[in-house]
């Protein structure tokens, strides 16, 4: 263990000192904060858009402007509201040169016919055309009022009626509860925002693992191998790197977390700390951790069989992929979180890490005789793969001028 936390060490100062890995660890987060920038670019240009006033002349010849003033002021639209003399066969010509503006005709005839003329220029707002419903309450009013209704009965009429949801009581031993979409907007991210921080640790240090092929192949291509195995054992070498490079994932993470929640924290009116310091957090965090080991140990074990990263055969391309096999889960598991597919992909280890962290993001009661389960096996894989990994790693470390072929790397395996 002391020399594989010496090797860890080494790991972690000379990538510390490499420019590439210094880039892309902050490369990554202002990547992000990029992308939060392109969207409140878009979204301040859609805001503007939103605050934008509308002109609205009204001739009033009801007599009711006053009215219309309050039922607008009340709905919180952004009218600029005028009276005008201007007569209808005027208004066409008038909104043909103007923008944003409307003219509205209250008169006699109009209310008799139920049909109020509104002549609108071409570039208004969209919705405007349903926001001039709401004078329909003013006129309302108006025809009530010329009917000769008492008091008691122009308020009665003019109350209207709201319609409240009732709340149906079901036995919940026949209701199922599993399912995200039911669920109200803050118990979803009161779920989702752990699973999504536990995702991105998860993805932050397994991608920085995957430096691990290029580690241990540069050593077998400098030819300085021999030189680092002649004072500890292959194996203490193999765990040294895969401790070095999980602290490297861990600083990349807390590099990306530090410079992006910030920025979110700021632009997103949602209480994220909150949802973030929960216990929940200490389990999906350990399966990210689990996840990172497993690939781990498979990348550092193939990544001793190749002679150079460049000449990588399709066997070692195909154990780069394995970290993204969750990926074919998403579907069924977003659709049916506790479904069969969900269930296979959580058993299965290559997938098992990023499956349970999207059906526990979902899920509002957590399954957790299959959450063991799955824990139980990814454990046992980590401790196979690792197994497996030392063996491969002791011959491949040590084999020069090619890379190793699947029928080599089984001989190694059983020997």
């Amino acid at each position: 263990m002391r020399n594989s936390m010496k090797v860890a060490k080494w790991e972690i100062r000379r990538n510390m000192k490499n420019k590439t890995f210094l880039i892309g660890l902050f490369i990554t987060p202002l990547i992000m904060i990029g992308f939060i920038a392109f969207g409140m670019f878009f979204g301040d240009s859609d805001e503007e858009a939103e605050e934008e006033l509308t002109r609205v002349f009204v001739n009033d010849q009801l007599d009711i402007f006053a009215s219309v003033e309050e039922s607008i002021e009340q709905t919180g639209f952004n009218w600029e509201l005028h009276q005008t003399d201007i007569e209808e066969s005027e208004a066409e010509s008038e909104v043909a040169s103007a923008e944003n503006t409307a003219y509205i005709f209250l008169n006699e005839q109009a209310l008799v016919d139920g049909t109020i003329p509104v002549y609108t220029s071409d570039e208004i707002d969209p919705f405007f055309m349903n926001q001039v419903q709401f004078l329909e309450t003013p006129l309302q009013a108006l025809q009530m009022e010329q009917l000769g209704l008492s008091e008691e009965e122009l308020a009665i009429v003019s109350r209207g009626f709201y319609f409240e949801e009732a709340n149906v009581t079901l036995d919940e031993s026949n209701v199922e509860t599993t399912s995200p979409f039911g669920s109200s907007e803050e118990d979803i991210l009161e779920r989702a925002i752990p699973g999504a921080f536990a995702g991105f640790i998860m993805l932050s240090i397994v991608f920085t693992g995957m430096a691990i092929f290029q580690s241990a192949s540069q050593e077998k291509k400098d030819k300085i191998a021999e030189i680092i195995l002649s004072s500890l054992t292959p194996g203490e070498l193999m765990q040294g790197k895969i401790y070095g490079y999980f602290v490297l994932g861990l600083i990349q993470a807390i590099v990306s977390i530090a410079l992006v929640l910030p920025v979110i924290l700021w632009r997103v009116d949602i209480p994220i700390m909150e949802y973030l310091l929960v216990p929940e957090v200490l389990l999906l965090v350990g399966i990210a951790i689990l996840g990172y080991l497993l690939f781990a140990a498979i990348f550092v074990g193939v990544g001793a069989t190749m002679a150079d990263m460049t000449t990588a055969g399709n066997f070692q391309g195909m154990v780069m992929m394995l970290p993204f096999l969750p990926f074919i889960f998403i579907g069924p598991v977003v659709s049916d979180p506790n479904g069969l597919m969900a269930q296979i992909g959580s058993y299965v280890p290559f997938t098992s890490p990023g499956v349970l962290l999207l059906r526990l993001s979902l899920l509002e009661e957590w399954p957790w005789i299959q959450i063991i389960i799955s824990l139980v096996i990814l454990i046992i894989s980590i401790w196979i793969f690792m197994k497996l990994a030392g063996k491969i790693f002791k011959v491949g470390i040590l084999m020069y001028g090619k890379n190793a072929t699947p029928k080599e790397i089984w001989k190694w395996i059983r020997a």
